[in-house]
């Protein structure tokens, strides 16, 4: 169900199959094990016209932090690896 949510939103534009695999493998290898330590987790949501969409669970939810761990934190890493990525912005549940 969630592979299926994931691939509509980047279906306008055929090469972001390949952008969105990257994302998730940088989110399982490097980041989400990271924001399990303090209780949290951080699932990807989407992908559309270079702004990458994550949903974040847990203490990571509620903590006042999560939006500068997600700019300053997750945002840098992605650019720095994905340079299609311009922006990280958090989605509600």
């Amino acid at each position: 169900e969630g592979e299926r949510r994931e691939s509509a939103h980047a279906a306008h534009d055929g090469p972001d199959g390949d952008i969105v695999r990257q994302i998730k493998e940088l989110l399982d290898t490097r980041v989400r094990p990271a924001v399990a330590q303090d209780g949290g987790d951080i699932t990807f949501h989407g992908f559309d016209r270079g702004i990458v969409y994550l949903h974040m669970q847990g203490a990571c939810a509620g903590c006042p932090s999560s939006t500068l761990t997600l700019k300053m934190g997750i945002e840098n890493l992605l650019r720095h690896y994905i340079p299609e990525v311009v922006e990280v912005r958090p989605v509600a549940a």
